[in-house]
């Protein structure tokens, strides 16, 4: 038997109050806490008998460079007992600090990692907060909107050379442009290809 959403939100909200927003969307609820509030939050997620979220799923984040705090780091959650999942979101500034999950969920560990790596946020607490995907001596964050599609080098295994190459990104579109737009809206540009159809 499924969770009901609005009661999991109505009892969140008398143990958080003003300290935590929520919504819902598409039978999914989203809670929106503080960074600071994050550790305390997951641990009542976890173990409340009346929420019981004890599987954690995954640590990602999002990008919005247009925000004051461009940052969505996102945790999701499973409870197998109440056949439910919850989405916690936390807005974080660049340069902010979020405290590490690690506490509350060992497996938070290289989620935390991966995050650091492509997007550059800090976790405190965190007991080896080193790359996990891109080379140690890579520059950048390569998942931040603004990072740039060329002027870096990729590294692959060479197997005629028996050994690493690093070789420069080659790309066929030199910059991104990101608009925000339903494909189906289309965007206020020409694209290639679209300069002979008729206007």
């Amino acid at each position: 038997m499924a969770l009901d959403l609005n009661a999991l939100t109505a009892h969140v909200a008398t143990r958080f109050g003003e300290k935590l927003s929520s919504a819902i969307a598409f039978d999914e609820l989203t809670l929106i806490a503080d960074a600071s509030n994050i550790i305390e939050v997951l641990t009542f997620l976890r173990d409340d008998p009346d929420c019981r979220f004890v599987s954690f799923i995954d640590i990602t984040a999002a990008d919005y460079p247009e925000r004051e705090k461009r940052f969505d780091v996102v945790y999701h959650l499973l409870s197998p007992y109440k056949n439910a999942r919850v989405r916690v979101k936390v807005e974080v500034g660049e340069g902010d600090d979020v405290p590490s999950a690690i506490p509350v969920f060992k497996a938070a560990d290289w989620f935390e990692r991966e995050v650091f790596d492509l997007f550059g946020i800090m976790f405190t607490g965190h007991p080896d907060l080193r790359r996990i995907l891109t080379d140690y001596g890579f520059q950048g964050h390569p998942l931040r909107k603004d990072f740039p599609t060329t002027g870096y080098v990729e590294v692959r295994y060479d197997d005629e050379q028996k050994r690493v190459v690093y070789e420069p990104v080659k790309l066929v579109q030199e910059f991104r442009q990101f608009d925000y737009l339903s494909p189906w809206e289309g965007g206020k540009y020409v694209l290639p290809g679209d300069e002979k159809a008729k206007q």
